[in-house]
């Protein structure tokens, strides 16, 4: 068997057309969504990540605001940004970069986002908005794994879904989506015993752990669609997944590359969780 593979540059780049046409729409109204971006510091990896979304966000028509500040920036000068981005009218989503520099508490800054500003969906209003299955803003990343569900028209309601990872980022927001999807879910960790048996159980297999290719084609069900959220360097250098691609491949029904698969998903998710931001501030009035 040789499974078919999920593109997820291809979905997300269909997610960006959509979103764009909506901005376009909603322009012609007098509504134009605008979205802040703020860098503490001058990591490499992060600023390129910015450098993307701010790409994204000229791509599709939302406004940009990229505030990059010295990683000297204290916590209360980066509170205080924040709390002005959360008066502007003009500001529908505020996305503070991850890692901040050590001196600054990431949770006590993610909390003091406005919830209806939040397109990370960290803050605990919206999780426990996620919990409870109330419309809020949620991670982009499950949502994006959601989308490519949806999409590529795999089953959801009735099936059993395992995600090995419980990460508040990706994987405990991940099982509460596919639980709201009427799948029947199990999530695994580091204190999962056996976890071989459990992952071959699984008709849908959510993989966001962290650790290159830790999953192995014998720990897949034969037909499964798996889902690899995973984005790691192996020993040689390499750019490898969650999932052991080569091995599960030969198994899986459906499976996502590392890279263009998950990843691609991620930023368009933000694009729409910045349009979901703006018409929860409008009243909803915008469609």
């Amino acid at each position: 068997m040789s499974a078919r593979l999920i593109d997820g540059k291809a979905l997300a780049q269909q997610i960006r057309q959509e979103v764009k046409e909506t901005v376009a729409r909603w322009q012609e109204e007098g509504l134009a969504p605008g979205l802040a971006v703020i860098l503490v510091g001058d990591d490499a990896a992060s600023a390129t990540y910015v450098r993307n979304k701010e790409k994204a966000c000229q791509e599709v028509g939302i406004h940009s605001f990229v505030h990059r500040l010295p990683a000297a920036t204290s916590e209360q000068e980066l509170l205080s940004l924040i709390a002005s981005l959360n008066e502007r009218p003009d500001v529908h989503g505020i996305l503070v970069q991850l890692p901040l520099p050590p001196h600054i508490r990431t949770e006590v800054v993610l909390q003091h986002i406005h919830p209806a500003k939040d397109v990370d969906g960290f803050h605990p209003v919206n999780a426990g908005k996620l919990f409870v299955g109330q419309e809020g803003i949620f991670p982009c990343t499950p949502l994006g794994v959601i989308e490519m569900l949806k999409r590529e028209g795999v089953p959801i309601a009735g099936q059993h879904a395992v995600v090995v990872g419980r990460s508040n980022i990706v994987g405990k927001p991940a099982a509460l989506l596919l639980l709201q999807e009427h799948a029947t879910v199990t999530v695994c960790h580091s204190r999962t015993p056996d976890l071989p048996a459990v992952t071959r159980q699984a008709d849908i297999l959510v993989c966001a752990v962290g650790k290159p290719e830790m999953i192995r084609g014998h720990m897949i069900k034969p037909g499964a669609c798996v889902i690899d959220v995973g984005i790691n360097r192996n020993d040689a250098g390499k750019l490898v997944g969650d999932v052991a691609f080569d091995e599960a491949v030969e198994v899986a029904g459906r499976i996502t590359p590392v890279p263009g698969g998950v990843g691609p998903m991620t930023i368009a998710m933000l694009l729409k969780n910045t349009l979901t931001c703006a018409r929860m501030q409008s009243g909803n009035k915008a469609d």
